[in-house]
């Protein structure tokens, strides 16, 4: 569909996903509508265009970014769809959509959302038994909270259990500082990975440079896969984690596209 300046809106697409309306009726996925898929320059930024129309946001936004690598990865996302869209299968199309359309304009709410998770963050609360689960998280926790406090000067402290505790403020001003000067893409894509890993020391550990990919998953899932090992494979908890991984994962390329060259 296009609106009244001739750009293609993003009602039907990407739309929800499939879903069941009532016992046995489910809405299907919206018909491809479009057959060509490009990128063009405007101004300083990247659009992707449909049929030589820019696509434009659920807000009428114009999709456009500062990043060609950016660009060219969401118009291969609309490119590899077939005869319906999947919105499942567009994660990069999604995050700049919701960062365009609600970070840009709640940037210090989602920052402030990230130093919230930075108090009660994933490596700062340590299990007193089993002893390998224990030793296994120190092992693998320990140097990045270092990293932390050397690289962003934020010294957290630990606690056995899940009883809160109350991190200094100096720790949450130095996670505060790390985000400034992010752009609200970059910013959506920390928080994506923040809320799935449950650490907003992990994102910005990975974001820096500190971490791989494989290595900041193994890091958020220490205690899952320590789960899986005494109880064996379960398939629903499985597929969970691979949707979670795959989430990260486009969070994480958003990033790495962000700052690629051209």
């Amino acid at each position: 569909m296009t609106n009244d300046n001739g750009d293609h809106d993003n009602d039907n697409a990407p739309a929800p996903p499939a879903k069941r309306l009532g016992r046995d009726e489910v809405r299907p996925l919206p018909k491809r509508f479009y057959k060509s898929v490009s990128v063009a320059p405007r101004q300083d930024l990247f659009e992707v265009h449909l049929d030589g129309r820019a696509i434009r946001t659920p807000a009428k936004q114009p999709l456009a970014v500062a990043s060609e690598p950016l660009a060219r990865a969401i118009a291969a996302e609309w490119e590899a769809q077939g005869e319906r869209i999947d919105p499942a299968t567009m994660p990069l199309t999604k995050l700049v959509n919701t960062a365009i359309d609600a970070v840009a304009e709640r940037w210090d709410e989602v920052a402030a959302d990230i130093v919230a998770f930075a108090s009660s963050d994933l490596l700062c609360y340590r299990a007193a038994t089993p002893d390998g689960l224990a030793r296994r998280q120190r092992e693998t926790w320990d140097p990045i909270l270092a990293w932390a406090k050397e690289e962003l000067g934020a010294d957290f402290r630990l606690r056995q259990g899940v009883m809160p505790i109350d991190q200094p403020d100096e720790a949450l001003d130095a996670v505060r500082r790390a985000l400034d000067g992010v752009d609200a893409i970059a910013l959506a894509a920390l928080h994506v990975m923040t809320t799935i890993g449950g650490s907003a020391v992990l994102a910005l550990a990975h974001t820096r440079g500190h971490l791989t990919l494989d290595q900041v998953w193994h890091a958020a899932t220490v205690d899952e896969t320590w789960q899986r090992e005494l109880w064996g494979h379960d398939a629903e908890a499985a597929a969970a984690t691979a949707f979670k991984r795959a989430e990260f994962a486009a969070a994480s390329r958003c990033v790495d596209l962000l700052h690629s060259p051209r």
